[in-house]
């Protein structure tokens, strides 16, 4: 194992210890207490029934992943071009950002029921769209803050090579503005899985998680929805640490970066 890889699996023991000793008070206070099943199921037997039922768990968290995926792609996108755009032209950017702080503004239970009418209640998309508003905000303000917040220095260096506005985005704002953009990446990976189960709950499919996690709860199956609840969570660290691993593989000109792996 590499020096960087050893450092970075010693910055993770702390987290999971806390992550062990978390579950185990919970097992612990749970029996101790007789805490009744539909306030809070052990861990045991969400993990129990997370086994059991971990076919039509797996599809359904597939199914909505999918969504999120989608809804992550399309709202990103969007936000990578809206920043580009009103790096490009500033006056732009200051009539319409008052609009995207407004819409962000908006509670995203009050999008889902719009976006389900327009697009239909089984219709993925209309989960997407959910993600994607909400994935929109946050890269649109990192990426536009990575783009305008370069050092004056390089912009006047490729201005003395004649170079052209497409020129020092291209070799100068876009390089700068990559870890901005990934850092409003992580958090728009998470952000998918939440709108994707949030407008699951206003409807959809069957075999969608957050509808497994909604029926498991009106059928008082509660370690089933705690079952489902788990499943969405791991599948949003993986999000989160796929982005994370294409930002170490992008990014690592970046001089901290490289500070980090010669220490």
């Amino acid at each position: 194992m590499s020096l960087a890889l050893r450092r970075q699996a010693i910055q993770w023991l702390p987290a999971l210890a806390v992550f062990a000793l978390g579950i185990g008070a919970w097992q612990g206070l749970v029996a101790a207490f007789h805490v009744q099943e539909f306030l809070l199921p052990k861990p045991s037997e969400i993990a129990r029934t997370f086994w059991d039922e971990r076919g039509t768990l797996w599809h359904a968290g597939i199914y909505t992943f999918k969504e999120a995926l989608g809804g992550f792609a399309l709202g990103s996108g969007l936000g990578i071009l809206a920043a580009l755009l009103f790096a490009a032209y500033r006056p732009l950017g200051i009539a319409f950002m008052p609009f995207a702080v407004a819409a962000n503004a908006v509670p995203i239970i009050a999008f889902a029921p719009i976006m389900n009418d327009w697009f239909g209640l089984l219709n993925p998309f209309s989960k997407m769209a959910i993600a994607a508003v909400l994935c929109f905000f946050p890269v649109l303000i990192n990426t536009l803050r990575g783009l305008t917040s370069v050092d004056p220095r390089s912009i006047e260096l490729m201005h003395s090579y004649a170079a052209g506005r497409a020129s020092v985005f291209r070799r100068v704002r876009i390089p700068a503005s990559l870890p901005h953009l990934f850092a409003g990446l992580k958090i728009a990976s998470v952000l998918s899985m939440i709108g994707a189960i949030v407008g699951e709950y206003f409807g959809g499919p069957t075999n969608a998680l957050g509808v497994t996690i909604l029926n498991a709860s009106a059928y008082t199956n509660f370690p089933e929805a705690w079952a489902g609840i788990v499943l969405a969570s791991a599948f949003g660290i993986l999000f989160y640490g796929a982005v994370a691993l294409a930002e170490l593989l992008t990014t690592a000109w970046d001089p901290s970066r490289r500070a980090f792996h010669t220490e």
